[in-house]
């Protein structure tokens, strides 16, 4: 589990810099002059956090970034739940259902991580 835990934030936290643009797209408009920074700072919090779930003594403090972390992020996951029409190729009710996988994935985080 804690592999693919740790695979999960890696992956997710490098596509933040292979692929910028959906990240960039789903900023909050409030905060849109900072996209590009924002977008590298929850990149490199997933990345760190995926390396930390790999080892014991980095494992507490990882439990808590990513949960931190996702909690950081859920604003642009609402952002896109409300604005579905800037984000035509995903169907809304998918949007929408999204915003409570979050919470499996934080307990996906909570169980990944307990020692």
């Amino acid at each position: 589990m804690r592999r693919s835990l740790a695979l999960f934030w890696l992956v997710a936290g490098v596509m933040h810099f292979a692929v910028p643009g959906p990240y960039r797209a789903i900023v909050p408009r409030r905060l849109g002059r900072w996209r590009r920074e924002i977008v590298a700072a929850s990149g490199v919090a997933e990345i760190a956090g995926g390396l930390g779930v790999l080892s014991e003594r980095t494992r507490p403090a990882a439990r808590w970034w990513l949960l931190a972390t996702l909690a950081a992020v859920f604003p642009a996951n609402v952002e896109m739940a409300l604005r579905s029409e800037r984000y035509d190729r995903i169907p809304a009710p998918l949007l929408w259902a999204r915003l409570p996988l979050q919470a499996l994935l934080a307990l996906h985080v909570w169980r990944g991580t307990a020692a």
